[in-house]
Parts: structure tokens; sequence; C-alpha cells
């Protein structure tokens, strides 16, 4: 009778061992797969729910997420008709966001960067508010290089054109919305 008792003694032992392991290599492999997701994994996968996401420059954007680009998200403004093309890289925080992922996008969407984005605007010869590291201007996107963008500037309350030019690195963008 001690035999067995120390035999079921060491099997439950040898038992609780094993599920501590199983639940430690959970862990790291839940871990090591959240470490493979992006941001804009995540904010394909937010869905309708407005968010609000706060620029480097402090400015909050507060809407829902229409469309996420590999380095750019367009945001439907909550409380007005604006839509908002944010880079990635000016997203300081987002409050808001769910913690599910959508699978990487595949090859043709991978390939629309900031700057497809930034060439539809410029196609379109809308007026845009394009706010940047050094202030916000009032503008038409003429041209768009490969790392900058050459924008017009207009006059807010008619659209028409001053005769100042601006050339401006993507990486000095924050927020471009249609006006």
């Amino acid at each position: 009778m001690r035999w067995r008792a120390l035999f079921a003694d060491l099997e439950s032992q040898l038992d609780a061992a094993q599920a501590r392991d199983r639940l430690a290599d959970v862990a790291d492999l839940t871990r090591a797969e959240r470490a493979g997701v992006a941001l804009v994994d995540r904010l394909r996968a937010h869905g309708p729910e407005p968010l609000t996401l706060v620029l480097r420059d402090g400015e909050r954007v507060h809407g829902r997420v229409l469309d996420v680009g590999p380095g750019w998200l367009l945001v439907a403004d909550a409380d007005g008709p604006g839509e908002h093309l944010v880079p990635v890289a000016a997203v300081a925080t987002v409050a808001g966001l769910v913690a599910a992922a959508a699978p990487s996008p595949g090859v043709v969407m991978s390939r629309l960067t900031l700057g497809h984005a930034l060439r539809v605007v410029a196609r379109d010869r809308a007026v845009v508010r394009l706010r940047t590291d050094a202030g916000t201007l009032v503008a038409r996107v003429d041209a768009v290089g490969r790392d900058h963008l050459d924008a017009a500037v207009v006059h807010a309350d008619s659209g028409r054109p001053t005769g100042e030019r601006r050339v401006v690195p993507w990486s000095a963008v924050l927020l471009l919305s249609r006006l």
C-alpha cells in the first residue's frame, strides 16, 4: 500500500510539472507570436469602432479607420465629414485599439506605400490641410517624389494659389486632411 501511495504521489508531481511546462511553453509562444505583429496589422483588424490617435505633435485625431497601407492609414473624422491621411510614423499613441491582428496583406496591398496614397491626393488636385513638424499649411499637392512632396500653398478661404511653393519630406508629414 505504501508503494502505491508513493508512486501515485510521484505521478501527480510529474503531472503538475508537465502542466507548468506546457503553460510556460504557451506563454513563450504567445510572446514570440506577438513580437511579429505590426501596428498596421492591428489597425487593419480594428473594425468600425472609433479610436483616437495622438500624433507626435500632440494633435488628436478621433475617428474610424477606413483603410490601412504599409505605412499609412486613412481615418474618417468621428466629428464631421473629413478624412485624414496619417503616416504611421507620425502616430505617437493609439487609444481604443483592439488586441486582434489581421494577417499580413497580400503582395499588391503591401506595395501601396505612403507615396501611392499621396499620389492619389495629387491626382485629385484637392485642397488639403497639411500638418507638418513645422506647422500647418493649406495647399494642393502638385507632385510626389520618392521621399518628399511638392505643395502649392493656397488661400484657405478661396483655394486660390498664393504663388508660394513648399517641398515637404515625408518624414515631416504628420497629417493630411481634405478640406
